[in-house]
């Protein structure tokens, strides 16, 4: 499957749609509309995305190993399988205690 190649009607493993790259986050976009967006991750061992706010919701579902993801100065582990939900405007980060992959929804409108 190709980067830009729409994948709607199409049964994919998520997982196998990104590969891990020595020291590197790698993210491939499977959708981006003005409701939100579809993206998948690869963090290497160590690899983090720093403390940020986001003005949406984004629920994030580890998809292969485990992250740690610190919502509100809480760090929570999660593990293959299980999902998180960030909440808009409060400061979140991801960090990457061993290679992990991730899949992340952004849901741009406000409840």
């Amino acid at each position: 499957m190709t980067e830009n190649q729409d994948i709607r009607g199409t049964v994919i493993n998520l997982a196998g749609m990104v590969d891990y790259q020595e020291g590197s986050i790698v993210s491939r976009t499977l959708l981006n509309r003005k409701a939100g967006t579809l993206t998948l991750f690869a963090f290497d061992t160590g690899q983090a995305l720093s403390e940020h706010t986001a003005p949406f919701d984004a629920f994030a579902q580890v998809l292969e190993g485990e992250a740690e993801v610190v919502i509100g100065g809480e760090p929570k582990r999660v593990g293959a399988g299980a999902m998180v939900i960030m909440p808009a405007d409060i400061p979140h980060a991801v960090k990457a205690p061993g290679r992990f992959k991730m899949f992340l929804a952004m849901i741009r409108e406000k409840a």
